[in-house]
């Protein structure tokens, strides 16, 4: 295969800024990663970038990972977790993220369904030890050979990759960086359960350029990226947003305030990706005035169905992007209304980045579905994953492939307007911030706490849903479910609540 014809992979992406320019500022810590994760903060060009990737990726190929295979990444938004992405693709490896918020319950199910063959995460994050967390998972995972680990007082067993940055291997592979290559498998929740969604590059980068083609992301651009990394969102927003416009990725463990303030100053930050509840709240504190720097805010939807309820955007300095999520079938975007920071109208059919351009390219297109729900096709649309399954019963006649994702978001067009509303989230699933559940998991957990015992989900404006739970001992109730490893939202459903009233 000729590689001058192959579509680029996001290793591709990186080296071509390291050839134009190598001393350029490329990767920034967050300011309160000392608090995180226990190590000293970093700041990366991106020549020293290069170099701790190709250590990283020289520690891959030496611990016998072959191209191809599935390595799991559990990291905090900092330095080492887009590090840690780009050596696994400079040396052709898929990788799996997994959510913070995850734990071993949902961590050995993960492993074993992609037979990962490498963990990678942090000592300890938040006070919790991760590297504690994957050990165990680990040890029920067969397919796991390599547990590896960034910080201080790693568990025995566990390879260091600080070590392996300060040794400095050239040790490399031939590899044709071809985009049509695997590239990432994230996990999504639907109707019909825990489902895994794998990814060629192309399709991240084509996730990465509908953000921000339609937000206009200036080439060169300094990016506070404050959205959790481990998803296929996640990473579209920090790494490949930042690999498209070849400027600076400033890191941000979200969300602390202050540390977010002083940090958006000090590196003059021109672009700030965030949740967009976080970027409309702070709008409305007139936030935007204190950062004389910003120009451009990318919001990302976990709840797009509260999208068109939504404030207005109030600041004519800065413009307002709202990329709608949907689980991790896909993504779109489109920008405010320059006149009054009115959510943009919706409608059918395709739709290009930016989306008011003639002639641009298209990002992907939108339909309604004949159940009444949304529909996603494009390059970044991972159809075959979400392809039904097949009818109960002796039928030997195979239904009809489907070229679109069933998002199960209830819609409707709008007579008066066209636009397409966005009406309610999928039946029987789950959404607290980023974590996505069935419904019927709730009462399944409960069961397990005994008589008595009661967890349910109640609407949240800002996440989603939220949890709460009632037992007749709800320390004992925490504890139960911490040691059956699942995460700490479930755990902290039972927390003590004061007499104020508050959830």
């Amino acid at each position: 295969m000729n590689q001058s014809i192959t579509s680029p992979t996001l290793d591709t992406l990186f080296k071509r800024s390291l050839a134009r320019q190598p001393e350029a500022l490329a990767l920034v810590d967050p300011i309160n990663k000392q608090r995180v994760t226990g190590q000293t903060r970093k700041r990366l060009t991106y020549a020293q970038a290069d170099r701790a990737i190709s250590a990283i990726a020289a520690h891959f190929v030496e611990s016998g990972l072959p191209a191809n295979t599935v390595i799991a990444v559990q990291l905090p938004s900092t330095i080492e977790f887009a590090l840690t992405v780009l050596a696994a693709y400079r040396v052709g490896l898929v990788v799996a993220p997994l959510p913070l918020l995850w734990r071993q319950a949902e961590l050995t199910s993960v492993l074993n369904r992609t037979a990962a063959r490498a963990i990678v995460t942090c000592g300890r994050i938040d006070g919790v030890s991760y590297a504690d967390i994957a050990m165990n998972a680990a040890a029920e995972a067969f397919s796991i050979r390599h547990v590896c680990g960034f910080g201080t007082d790693l568990p025995e067993g566990m390879a260091s990759l600080d070590d392996a940055i300060l040794q400095d291997s050239r040790t490399s592979r031939p590899m044709i960086q071809d985009g049509r290559k695997p590239a990432l498998i994230s996990f999504d929740v639907t109707s019909e359960g825990f489902r895994p969604v794998p990814r060629a590059h192309f399709g991240l980068i084509a996730g990465g350029l509908a953000m921000s083609l339609e937000s206009d992301l200036a080439q060169g651009a300094t990016i506070m990226s404050a959205f959790a990394p481990m998803s296929f969102a996640g990473i579209c927003s920090s790494l490949v947003t930042w690999l498209l416009s070849g400027g600076t990725l400033v890191m941000h463990h979200p969300f602390d305030e202050e540390a977010f303030e002083t940090q958006f100053n000090e590196h003059a930050c021109d672009t700030l990706i965030a949740p967009a509840q976080l970027a409309l709240r702070l709008d409305e504190c007139g936030l935007s005035e204190r950062l004389p720097t910003l120009r451009n805010a990318i919001g990302l939807w976990r709840t797009p169905e509260q999208v068109a309820s939504s404030a207005h955007w109030t600041s004519r300095r800065v413009t307002m992007t709202d990329v709608y999520l949907f689980g991790e079938a896909g993504l779109f975007g489109a920008r405010r209304s320059a006149e009054d920071g009115s959510p943009a109208l919706i409608k059918p059919g395709p739709h290009s980045a930016p989306r008011e351009a003639p002639g641009a390219s298209i990002a992907g297109e939108i339909l309604l579905t004949p159940k009444g729900t949304l529909g996603l096709r494009g390059p970044m649309v991972p159809v075959a994953a979400y392809a039904p399954p097949p009818p109960p019963g002796d039928n030997l006649i195979a239904p009809p492939p489907r070229d679109y994702v069933d998002t199960e978001y209830a819609a409707r067009v709008d007579r008066a307007t066209g636009a397409v509303n966005i009406t309610a989230p999928p039946s029987g699933v789950m959404t607290v911030g980023g974590y996505r559940f069935l419904a019927q998991e709730l009462q399944e957990w409960a069961r397990r706490l005994g008589q008595g015992a009661l967890l349910t989900a109640l609407p949240d404006r800002l996440s989603g849903h939220r949890l709460a739970g009632r037992a007749q001992d709800n320390a004992r109730a925490r504890d139960a479910l911490t040691e059956l490893g699942l995460n700490p939202l479930m755990v902290e459903a039972f927390r003590e609540r004061s007499g104020t009233g508050m959830p």
